[in-house]
């Protein structure tokens, strides 16, 4: 089920440990996090996904590099939504099993 993109309202508090069980489906990382995870993660930074296309079959892959190690291919049209943009790659969550990796930023197209 995605995450709510609704900017959170009222004091936001932690009450215990995050649980990070499902991390490969987890948009947060050090730094930044979905937005629908304020509240429950802490991070500097919160980022409402942006839609991109994927442009062409494709790479999801653990860390924005080449040699990374690959996840799983995109299919061309795939939706993935992008949460960071840095260094030529786009850190963000596949839509169709919301699947957190980094894709090459040449490889997608932003979405209507």
């Amino acid at each position: 089920m995605p995450l709510s993109t609704e900017l959170p309202t009222g004091q936001l508090q932690l009450s215990r440990a995050a649980d990070r069980s499902d991390k490969p489906h987890l948009p947060v990382r050090g730094d930044l996090a979905h937005i629908g995870l304020a509240g429950k993660y802490f991070v500097p930074h919160y980022a409402v996904p942006m839609a991109h296309g994927v442009k062409a079959e494709t790479v999801l892959r653990a860390a924005g590099k080449q040699d990374a190690a690959e996840l799983r291919a995109l299919a061309a049209g795939e939706v993935f939504d992008v949460l960071d943009m840095a260094g030529g790659w786009a850190w963000g969550q596949a839509r169709s099993d919301l699947l957190v990796g980094y894709v090459e930023m040449s490889q997608l197209e932003a979405s209507a």
